[in-house]
C-alpha cells in the first residue's frame, strides 16, 4: 500500500505526458511555459508573503501577540482551541500566503503530528481567505453591497475551526 501511495505522483505525471503525446501536444514546451509562469507567480506573491511574515514576526517579538492571546485565551479555551493556533485563525481570513507562513511556523515549532499541528492543519485546509476572496471576486464584477456574504463566510470559518477541534480530538 505504501508503494502505491509513493508512486501516485509519478503515475499521474506519466499519465499526463502520455495523454499529451496522444493528443499531439508538445508536452516539454508546455511544461517549460508553465514553469515560467510558476516562477513569475512566485516573484509576484513573494513580497506579500514576506510582508506578512515580517508583520507576524514583529507582532510576536514585540509581545503584542502574547498580550492578544492572553486576552482571547478564555474564549478559545471554551471550544478547546489551542492558543498557539490563534495567529493562524487571525491571519487566514486576510491572506492565504500569510497564513501559510504562520502555519509553517506552527508546524516547525510544535510538529505536524501533535494536537496543535493537527488542529492547525485542519483549520488551514478548511477555512477561507474571506476578505481576499470577497475583494477579488466581488470587485471583478463590481459588486459593492455584499449583503450577507461576509457574515455567512465568518460563520462558516467559525464552524470549520470548531469542527477542527472536535475532529482532532476524535483522531487522537
Amino acid at each position: 500500500m505504501g508503494y502505491i501511495i509513493k508512486s501516485i505522483i509519478p503515475i499521474i505525471i506519466g499519465l499526463v505526458i502520455l495523454y499529451g503525446i496522444k493528443n499531439g501536444v508538445k508536452v516539454y514546451e508546455c511544461f517549460v511555459e508553465g514553469a515560467k509562469d510558476g516562477v513569475y507567480i512566485c516573484f509576484k506573491i513573494f513580497p506579500y508573503l514576506l510582508a506578512m511574515l515580517i508583520a507576524v514576526g514583529v507582532f510576536r517579538d514585540s509581545k503584542l501577540l502574547d498580550s492578544f492571546i492572553s486576552l482571547v485565551k478564555p474564549l478559545v479555551n471554551i471550544i478547546g482551541l489551542p492558543s498557539e493556533v490563534v495567529p493562524l485563525v487571525m491571519v487566514k481570513p486576510l491572506s492565504g500566503s500569510g497564513a501559510m507562513g504562520v502555519f509553517t511556523d506552527i508546524l516547525k515549532r510544535y510538529g505536524p503530528d501533535t494536537y496543535i499541528g493537527l488542529v492547525a492543519s485542519i483549520i488551514m485546509g478548511s477555512t477561507e481567505t474571506i476578505f481576499y476572496t470577497l475583494t477579488v471576486y466581488y470587485g471583478a464584477v463590481n459588486i459593492k453591497k455584499i449583503r450577507h456574504t461576509l457574515w455567512a463566510a465568518i460563520f462558516a470559518d467559525l464552524t470549520a475551526i470548531i469542527m477542527a477541534v472536535f475532529i482532532t480530538r476524535a483522531i487522537i
